[in-house]
């Protein structure tokens, strides 16, 4: 492991802190309920995720914080590639257009991060990957 990898955001059991709006958290539990069907590894992710979340108003969600409807960039911190993405429901997830789906797992892993925070997830090989969230925005004409 590098010196970069070992500072406290990701030595295990130590988690970014993660904020919700409590309208969307309820939105993503009637969501993952399905994802049980298709993937309940990932689906008991998430709700891990959401049990863990400081849940607050809409209008007290921090404009730098990932929810539905906003555009992501982020890092790979293994390849050092930034991408730019949109964090959608399911049936809005267009990945040609970059919208992906809060039920994938870098769906579960962006939810609730603030920008500079660090993460570790799974990809859907099971490769164990570190991304930043480098900068959080509003996404023109997203339906949440």
């Amino acid at each position: 492991m590098s010196k970069h990898m070992t500072n406290s955001r990701n030595r295990p059991g130590r988690q970014p802190k993660i904020i919700l709006d409590q309208a969307t958290v309820h939105r993503i539990e009637s969501l993952g309920q399905r994802l049980y069907q298709s993937n309940p590894t990932l689906a008991d992710r998430l709700f891990g995720e959401l049990g863990r979340a400081r849940l607050v108003s809409r209008d007290k969600l921090p404009a730098n914080v990932v929810s539905l409807g906003r555009r992501v960039t982020y890092r790979d911190e293994a390849t050092g590639e930034e991408k730019v993405v949109v964090l959608t429901s399911p049936e809005d997830a267009d990945i040609s257009q970059q919208r992906i789906s809060v039920l994938t797992p870098i769906g579960v892993a962006l939810l609730g991060l603030s920008e500079g925070a660090q993460f570790g997830w799974n990809d859907r090989t099971g490769a164990t990957r570190s991304l930043t969230v480098l900068r959080v925005e509003a996404a023109e004409a997203v339906v949440i």
